[in-house]
């Protein structure tokens, strides 16, 4: 994402004029009161703009960890304090109504179908619509349908040890895919998805979809 994010994390980078971290907490419902912030890189400007309290909401921090995204989201266990949690990586753009429908279930993964299937992780489903599990860029997908980094887990996934990656990091996804496994976990079909932003294109692309959504929805 560099340039944009040489003094800018980048949740706080912008679209429609909000932080992508506005939007996020802007789509939880009344009901989730306190966030769990994990940050890393330049955090202190996360912890600045967020303070004690952001959209109404109480905000604890945990600082991630060198080791990957696994120990990272470990790092935030002390302070899960319900059996069941939201999950919404940093960088998501998430419809409110998606996040509703994902929570009617005990557990669930928002998910949707691409293009480029190959770039992203794919979820095979049960019968029932649950998640058999998730393949991390498959050479030959077997679907389009990517599983989303917005996902209504419970306190068993922190008891699913993480797998060193082939560069030498633990990532939470390989948790998640324990998890899958072992739990029912429903694919929740986004009716507003917006995809990965992970290159200075992809904030524009997202920019643009944002506003298509807010047109479509009349948000």
């Amino acid at each position: 994402m560099r340039p944009l994010t040489l003094g800018t994390p980048k949740p706080l980078l912008k679209v429609g004029g909000k932080t992508l971290l506005d939007h996020i907490v802007e789509s939880l419902p009344p009901d989730i009161d306190e966030i769990v912030l994990v940050t890393k890189y330049l955090g202190h400007k996360i912890r600045d703009y967020c303070g004690d309290e952001f959209h109404g909401k109480r905000v604890t921090y945990v600082d991630g960890s060198e080791r990957g995204t696994a120990y990272s989201f470990l790092a935030a266990k002390p302070h899960i304090k319900s059996d069941r949690f939201l999950f919404v990586y940093g960088d998501e753009l998430p419809y409110p109504r998606d996040i509703e429908e994902c929570l009617k279930h005990p557990a669930s993964i928002l998910c949707w179908d691409v293009e480029d299937p190959w770039n992203h992780g794919i979820a095979s489903l049960q019968p029932d619509g649950s998640i058999a599990e998730i393949i991390e860029k498959p050479k030959s997908p077997s679907s389009n349908l990517i599983a989303n980094g917005v996902m209504v887990l419970n306190k068993k996934v922190f008891g699913y040890q993480p797998q060193v990656g082939p560069k030498g990091e633990y990532y939470f996804a390989d948790m998640v895919n324990q998890f899958v496994r072992s739990n029912k976990v429903i694919a929740v079909k986004s009716i507003s998805p917006i995809g990965g932003i992970s290159t200075p294109e992809d904030l524009g692309r997202a920019e643009k979809q944002f506003m298509e959504r807010q047109s479509k929805f009349k948000v």
